[in-house]
């Protein structure tokens, strides 16, 4: 596996978040898996035929697999900034003759050649992305002229609940800034990527009480990494103080824990001196 290094210390910080969930994240991320799942449904509807694919932030593996599967045919890669998450991946990946290839690094500065891949696809990692702009250029530059780029990732209304019953116990960040789907549709605009389209989806999920909660969200490595966060402990006070808040949302036994999966995908812009044919002009020339 070749290896590049994370840029700027919440990097290492994700980085060494996601290295202590490897071993148990598949038994916790049902979550992940189903927004994967309907982030590779939209290329249902989606004429493409690549030949390089890359899975950005891939995990143990689950879309790479999928990919693989999808398009046989074509060369899968799978990046992730945790090594141990890739070792995971590549322990479950086909042992086929074209397996894919596993590399380490950072989504925000891509260790690959311009022009390389005619489909690049992340699932739930862009949040973790403190430049989008940057991200959005590294994206567009590593796509072949036409690919495509497909991704998925948590809005702002992601955990909201938690928020807001931490911001009754202090003013620290406890949850991890999410971006609105405005912010990214025009980052992606200004990064050159064509045909832009990004959508809300929400999902909602029950937990017993707030410390399965937030034990889930430490085995799947999404807890807080934020620069504004606590540096100290969380002391059994403010625990019970966020408990009483959050318990004043329970509604039939269950406690609510919102997501907002924000789903995008664009075009890289076709090759220097291509001529583009508008669908009607060539629907009109039909007899």
């Amino acid at each position: 596996m070749a290896s590049t290094e994370p840029v700027g210390p919440e990097r290492r910080l994700v980085r060494r978040s996601f290295d202590r969930a490897a071993s148990q994240y598949d038994q916790i991320a049902t979550l992940q898996r189903e927004v994967a799942d309907r982030t590779l449904e939209r290329l249902d509807l989606i004429r493409i035929r690549p030949h390089h694919v890359v899975d950005l932030g891939s995990g143990t593996g689950y879309c790479t697999r999928q990919l693989h599967r999808r398009y046989p045919g074509a060369r899968v890669m799978s990046l992730d900034l945790s090594l141990l998450m890739l070792r995971e991946a590549r322990r479950k990946g086909p042992r086929l003759l074209r397996r894919p290839a596993y590399v380490c690094g950072d989504m925000q500065a891509l260790p690959f050649v311009a022009g390389a891949f005619d489909l690049v696809l992340s699932s739930l990692t862009l949040q973790w992305c403190t430049d989008l702009t940057r991200t959005f250029q590294g994206l567009r530059q590593a796509l072949t002229p036409g690919g495509l780029l497909l991704f998925s990732t948590f809005g702002p209304d992601t955990l909201r609940e938690l928020r807001e019953s931490w911001s009754e116990v202090d003013q620290d960040v406890h949850v991890n800034p999410f971006p609105d789907m405005h912010v990214l549709g025009d980052a992606m605009t200004a990064s050159g990527l064509r045909d832009v389209v990004v959508d809300v989806d929400r999902i909602a999920i029950p937990y017993p009480d707030v410390y399965t909660l937030m034990k889930d969200l430490k085995g799947m490595g999404a807890h807080n990494v934020n620069r504004g966060r606590s540096r100290t402990l969380t002391g059994k006070g403010r625990l019970n103080r966020l408990v009483s808040a959050y318990e004043r949302l329970r509604r039939e036994g269950s406690l609510p824990v919102s997501y907002e999966v924000v789903y995008g995908h664009a075009w890289a812009p076709d090759a220097p001196g291509s001529v583009a044919i508008p669908m009607d002009t060539l629907a009109g020339s039909r007899t």
